[in-house]
């Protein structure tokens, strides 16, 4: 197990590297001198810019200085808000993990019990209505359920905030926008997987000693259909840490996500390259930890 979790780290870190050495070289495609100056400034004042900010020296010498900064904690300041860039993403981190965990509760929440009910209940009505749920989840995505959220449910019938992050209210919409796809997916991977297991030995063997059907369903078949679930749930909150950018700008919300675009527009790189790289780290801590979480779901899976 200590090899495996050495090995995954060492291929998250590789991971890292590469993550930040394309979003540097992606980022310097353009000159940002030409946001941060007026229209009118002259050539000196230009050149005299770029050698504080450090880009007139080659890329490769600016990347391996950025290397050296960030291995000590320092990742430059914000060009926009001329102050040092990790304190303003930690800021914002808070909210966007309140966002994600939010929309994997409200994700959870809908697809565990549609998608195993779905399968115990076969061809029925609720399994023809949760297929329907499924394709229209799918068929949508977040930023166009948030717009319909935002038009219903806060300017039509006035019942929730539609933007900011002013208490339990305001988390609500966002959630659901982000969490909706996830449902979609989740449901129809948990009912094919539940089919599997409840048509395998152990569970009719279960059934035929006499253990009550809600406990061989929700004890015995849902823990052995866990395992692929916990892959994609994992995979899904990556998905959202790093890509609620789109619901945290529609929204309004005050996440990482969205200072990262909005730093993104105004071309100010460290901010960038930090967001990006917390990114990166939490899709990687995330994916680990669901690796290790399946000798927990499943003894039959070890780790060599």
């Amino acid at each position: 197990m200590l090899n495996y979790v050495i090995k995954r780290l060492l291929q998250g870190i590789v991971s890292i590297v590469g993550a930040s050495a394309i979003i540097f070289v992606i980022s310097r495609m353009d000159d940002p001198t030409l946001l941060l100056l007026p229209i009118d400034a002259t050539p000196e004042m230009v050149e005299h810019l770029r050698k504080r900010l450090g880009l007139d020296l080659p890329l490769l010498q600016q990347y391996l200085i950025f290397i050296g900064n960030a291995v000590q904690g320092d990742f430059g300041n914000s060009y926009r808000w001329e102050q040092p860039a990790l304190p303003l993403i930690l800021d914002r981190l808070p909210a966007t993990l309140e966002l994600a965990i939010a929309g994997l509760v409200f994700a959870l929440a809908l697809s565990i019990p549609f998608g195993v009910l779905s399968a115990v209940y076969r061809d029925s009505w609720f399994d023809n209505f949760a297929k329907l749920f499924a394709m229209l989840g799918q068929a949508m995505p977040n930023f166009w359920v948030g717009l319909l959220l935002i038009l219903f449910v806060s300017v039509q019938l006035g019942w929730l905030p539609a933007f900011g992050r002013e208490g339990f209210d305001s988390l609500i919409m966002p959630a659901i926008a982000l969490g909706w796809y996830p449902v979609a997916a989740m449901t129809r991977m948990l009912r094919s997987t539940m089919l599997d297991v409840l048509d395998s030995d152990h569970v009719r063997m279960a059934r035929a000693i006499g253990v009550p059907n809600r406990v061989v369903v929700w004890r015995y078949a849902l823990r052995n259909a866990a395992v692929p679930l916990v892959t994609m749930m994992g995979i899904y909150f990556a998905n959202m840490l790093s890509g609620a950018f789109v619901v945290e700008v529609i929204f309004a919300w005050p996440g990482m996500g969205r200072m990262v675009v909005e730093a993104l527009f105004a071309r100010d790189f460290p901010l960038v390259q930090v967001g990006v790289l917390f990114s990166a780290i939490l899709f990687v801590v995330v994916n680990l930890l669901v690796d290790l979480s399946y000798g927990v779901l499943d003894p039959r899976i070890r780790h060599d």
